[in-house]
Formats: C-alpha cells, sequence, structure tokens
C-alpha cells in the first residue's frame, strides 16, 4: 500500500496496527540484510506490545494522527528517545538519548512506532552511507552500488517497502542524493518549515534542514504534515504559510508554469557520461503537464559560490564538533573528512565568514532575479549515477579530478545556498540500469507549489510505479 492508503485502512480498523508492524517485519527481515538500510533494531516483543495499544486506542475511537500504526527508523544523526544515537560515529556508539529531536518528537506524537535507525555516514558527512559502527548501506536497485548520503539508509528502506515512509535530514543533498540514487521522492524544505534540532546553537545554523522521504508526492505529503510547523524552541521556524494537511492540496493546474532547466550550469559541473542526457528525456514530463521549459542560465562566478559554500560549511562543522577534535582521544576517532572540515573551520577568521556570507546573499539576489522569469528551476540531484559501495566517494567525475570528498556533490548547493526548497524527484535510468534524479527548485517558501509540480510530473512519468528487482 501507499503511505496514504495505508493510513486509511489502519483508520478504518480494515488493518490492525499489529499487522502493519508485522509486514514491515517480515519486510526487514527478507531484505535488509542484503542492504544494511536499518540499523539498531528495537525489541519485537515490545513493539507488537506497543502497537496492541495503539490498537486500542482505536477501538475507542481516538487516533494520534496520521501516521497512527506507522513503522518508522529515525535517522541515526539526531537524538531520539530510548534509542541508540551514534551518528554513525564509534565515539558515540552505544549511545541511548534521553529525548527526541522535535521531528522525532512531532512523528512519535503523530503515532508512529520506531522500529530501527536509519543507517548514516559518520556525522552525515558525505553522500555515500557507510561507517565504522554499522558499516555500508547498499542501494535499492543494485546491492553493489552505493545508497547515496546522509540519508542512505532511509531512502533504501522507503524504496524496498520496508517503511510506508521515512524521515531524512539534508545539508548538502542528503536527501536529494539518495532519492536520487533509489528512485524515490525526497524534500528539502525551506529553512523553518521543518523544526531542526534543538542544538546548542539557534540562529546561524541554516543548512541543515529536516524533511521527508517517500515513493510518491501524496506520501511525502503525508508524512510534511507531521513534520511541519513552528516550535518556539527554534526562533526561525514559520507560524504561517504551511498548511495543516499539505496531501489536500496537492492538485494544481501546470499549464504554461515556466521551467527553467539549469543542466551542469553551462559546464562548470562535471557529470558522468549518460546522466545529462537521462535527466534532459525527463523533462518532457514537465511538458506533459503542460508546462513550458526552456534553458535557463544565470551568470555568476560558481567557483566564488564553492568557496563560500565550504567555508560556510566548515564553520557550521567546526562550531557543532569543536569538543571532540579538542580532545585526543577523541579526535583519534574522527574519519579524515570530519577532521578536515573541523580544522577548516577553526582556521577561519570572522571576515571570511562574513564574506561567505556576503556571497550567499549575492547569490540568493541572482537566482530571485531569475524567478522573475521562471516559475521553477531543474537541475541533476546528482552529477553521477550510483557508484561502486566499496569506494568512499568518486575521486573523478566526467574526466575531472575532484578536490574535495564532496566536490562530485557541487550540484545539491545552489538551493542549500539560497536556502530553497528543493524536490528530488526519479529522472529515470541511465544507460547502466541505475536511478537518476531531478532538482525542482522553487523561490523562497514555496515547497507546497514545489510539491504540486512534483506531483504533477510523477503523474505524467510514473516514476513512483518503478519498483527496485529485489522486490520481485
Amino acid at each position: 500500500m501507499s503511505a496514504t492508503a495505508l493510513s486509511r485502512a489502519i483508520h478504518a480498523r480494515e488493518v490492525s496496527c499489529v499487522e502493519v508492524l508485522d509486514a514491515c517485519s517480515a519486510q526487514i527481515d527478507r531484505l535488509n540484510p542484503l542492504v544494511n538500510a536499518l540499523v539498531a533494531p528495537m525489541d519485537r516483543d515490545e513493539l507488537r506490545d506497543s502497537a496492541r495499544t495503539l490498537d486500542t486506542l482505536l477501538a475507542r475511537g481516538q487516533s494520534l494522527g496520521p501516521l497512527h500504526g506507522f513503522p518508522q527508523a529515525p535517522k541515526d544523526i539526531m537524538p531520539a528517545a530510548g534509542m541508540v544515537t551514534t551518528k554513525g560515529s564509534p565515539i558515540f556508539a552505544g549511545q541511548v538519548s534521553q529525548a527526541d529531536a522535535v521531528v522525532f518528537e512531532r512523528m512519535r506524537a503523530g503515532g508512529a512506532l520506531f522500529v530501527a535507525r536509519s543507517n548514516s555516514p559518520e556525522f552525515g558527512l558525505g553522500g555515500h552511507t557507510y561507517n565504522p559502527v554499522y558499516g555500508t548501506t547498499r542501494n535499492a536497485f543494485d546491492p553493489s552500488r552505493s545508497a547515496g548520503g546522509s540519508s542512505g539508509g532511509a531512502a533504501v528502506a522507503v524504496a524496498l517497502r520496508m517503511l510506508p515512509v521515512a524521515d531524512g535530514s539534508d545539508m548538502m543533498g542528503s536527501l536529494r542524493t539518495p532519492a536520487a540514487f533509489n528512485n524515490v521522492y525526497g524534500l528539502r524544505t525551506s529553512v523553518g518549515c521543518v523544526p531542526h534540532g534543538p542544538t546548542e546553537e539557534l540562529f546561524f545554523q541554516q543548512f541543515s534542514v529536516c524533511g521527508p522521504m517517500a515513493r510518491d508526492i501524496p506520501d511525502l505529503a503525508l508524512l510534511l504534515s507531521v513534520q511541519a510547523g513552528f516550535d518556539a524552541r527554534l526562533p526561525l521556524t514559520r507560524r504561517s504559510e504551511p498548511p495543516r494537511d499539505w496531501t489536500t492540496q496537492l492538485q494544481r493546474d501546470c499549464k504554461g508554469l515556466r521551467i527553467g532547466w539549469m543542466g551542469d550550469l553551462g559546464g562548470h559541473l562535471p557529470t558522468e557520461p549518460g546522466l545529462l542526457d537521462t535527466c534532459r528525456a525527463a523533462l518532457q514530463h514537465f511538458t506533459a503537464a503542460g508546462c513550458v521549459v526552456e534553458e535557463a542560465t544565470v551568470v555568476f562566478d560558481f567557483e566564488r559560490l564553492w568557496r563560500a559554500w565550504i567555508d560556510l560549511r566548515s564553520f557550521s562543522v567546526a562550531g557543532a564538533n569543536q569538543g571532540l577534535y579538542a580532545d585526543p582521544a577523541r579526535r583519534a576517532l574522527l574519519k579524515p573528512e570530519a577532521l578536515w572540515e573541523i580544522e577548516r573551520g577553526l582556521a577561519l577568521s570572522a571576515m571570511a565568514v562574513y564574506e561567505a556570507a556576503r556571497v550567499r546573499s549575492a547569490w540568493y539576489e541572482a537566482l530571485r532575479r531569475l524567478f522573475e522569469r521562471y516559475d521553477f528551476l531543474v537541475l541533476p540531484s546528482a552529477q553521477v549515477f550510483p557508484f561502486d559501495a566499496a569506494l568512499d566517494w568518486p575521486h573523478a567525475v566526467g574526466g575531472r579530478e575532484m578536490d574535495t570528498y564532496h566536490r562530485w556533490m557541487q550540484a545539491v548547493v545552489p538551493a542549500t545556498m539560497a536556502g530553497l526548497p528543493a524536490l528530488a524527484a526519479p529522472a529515470g535510468f541511465g544507460p547502466q540500469g541505475l536511478p537518476a534524479g531531478l532538482q525542482i527548485i522553487g523561490p523562497a517558501q514555496s515547497d507546497l507549489a514545489v510539491l504540486q509540480l512534483g506531483h504533477a510530473y510523477d503523474q505524467a512519468g510514473g516514476f513512483s510505479r518503478v519498483r527496485s528487482p529485489l522486490l520481485d
């Protein structure tokens, strides 16, 4: 069942919460050993007791919300009460959290049963889900390939029907890359749409956002209905605009909407052979929905944007993890990419951070002007197809050497730096039969409009009906 159909069936008492838990558990037992998407499983007997309690509530006419009886696996980056939160690091192996992150608090209050954690790379750094605590998560369509990251476990669990929907987070494509690699949908929400935290710093951190992953747009909207909204503990969250039920507002007449295809940013982005052709072929589904698609260009120094991005990213990562670095014993357990980020961040001057913020502001203004011509912008979600899972990251793309561990993910930076909503949508399969994806980027705080266009695109293209061969 889709998540929306499952929610209706649970509330109509056509299926019990215990039956749903057993069905998902059976799917996890069958497929998770092949892909390692879900880790740190909870006790099954205790989960069944909780499911029975949820069934009792429904029998009394009480529903906790749209996720009532949904098995879920919160991403192993933020804390979930009573569950191990490792962040993929041996520093935190076995550490049990005492409280929920806000987004998990809302999901739990909405009726979700937390059955495990979804796997993530160490500290969420990098677009490939592997870590020394739990190992590598493998692609839902080809287990020899990467699942993407950092929400790799979530994407695979959704693609393989182990979970009806899943939460994720996105700083540098962590919802978008795994969605592209596993033929599912992931929404990088606008800053403030979904609470992220609480953390020790509430104002500067505007890059990491929480959002939903799902097999289709109504399912995505169902989870977003639970996740979104203001929280007084997080002052940048929004009081207004988000609808209470995102699923009821997805239909939209898309005739005449102007879509700007940005491709490889005028040759700036190296791409794997066949990737751009696969993405261009998918543009026909916007046309079928009534949109007008044109080549779009924006005049900007993309290397300057990249330098500003890595400065702001390192500033953020170093601030959050400087305590680990200061302790020699814990520093020795950090992976090289984490050390690189923290050391760069600690070396930055205040004026360098301010200059990077100025570049970010100029980039937002450049895109704001572009949105005066186009209603939405489209980019590839990733510059490569899913790569060998044994690699740490692609060291060369399209014949160009990558100078950092994350340069191969540069396509996701434009939306992040502008703070714009970006929907990762499937784009079909490349010459080797591997999945690719598109980003549908909207103007500031246009999350609902992005979902509406994504829904029309999926109805035209039928991507959500494509199943992994592992399911057969």
